[in-house]
């Protein structure tokens, strides 16, 4: 992952060999809403033998990264802590209509105070209240007495994939 790039106004690219004849590229807009409102996200993880782990979760997209977060003794952590990369997923469980959205990158732990109660206020924003964290030396503690690492994901790319009217756009980090 390159430092220093962002993902505020990337060119979305429509790539031919899966998109209709004349189609156009999903507007970022329209990708970034998707990401800022989507509830719920899928996210594959590599195990030590290589296997794949899938397992949904809610995320937070800020500051040009998507946000989880996840116990230091789950599966998903354990994974991290050998290989970094990962795919976040959300969409529409439709054939014939919707949006789907993919974010591939590598996963880095936020343990920065003002990062922290900055994600924190987002997740309690976002699920008017539902998701309460208190922002730790280690990341947060939630009020069911747990504590939970906190992991962005700076896109090395983003996939866009609509379905009906089908293309594929892609976005890569501007620098």
């Amino acid at each position: 992952m390159k430092i220093g790039v962002t993902m505020k106004n990337p060119t979305p690219q429509l790539d031919e060999r899966f998109s209709q004849p004349g189609s156009e590229p999903v507007p970022w807009a329209t990708t970034l809403e998707a990401l800022e409102s989507a509830q719920m996200f899928w996210i594959t993880t590599v195990r030590a033998d290589g296997r794949p782990h899938v397992t949904p979760l809610v995320a937070v997209w800020l500051d040009d990264a998507l946000h989880f977060t996840t116990g230091p003794e789950e599966q998903k952590a354990l994974n991290l802590a050998g290989n970094p990369r990962v795919a976040l997923i959300t969409g529409c469980n439709r054939w014939d209509e919707g949006l789907d959205v993919i974010v591939e990158g590598a996963a880095e732990r936020v343990t920065a105070r003002p990062a922290l109660e900055r994600l924190a206020a987002a997740w309690a924003a976002k699920w008017d209240g539902q998701w309460q964290y208190e922002p730790t030396e280690n990341g947060f503690a939630h009020d069911q007495g747990g504590e939970a690492h906190v992991f962005a994901v700076r896109p090395a790319k983003i996939l866009a994939f609509t379905k009906g009217a089908f293309t594929q756009t892609r976005y890569l980090p501007t620098d």
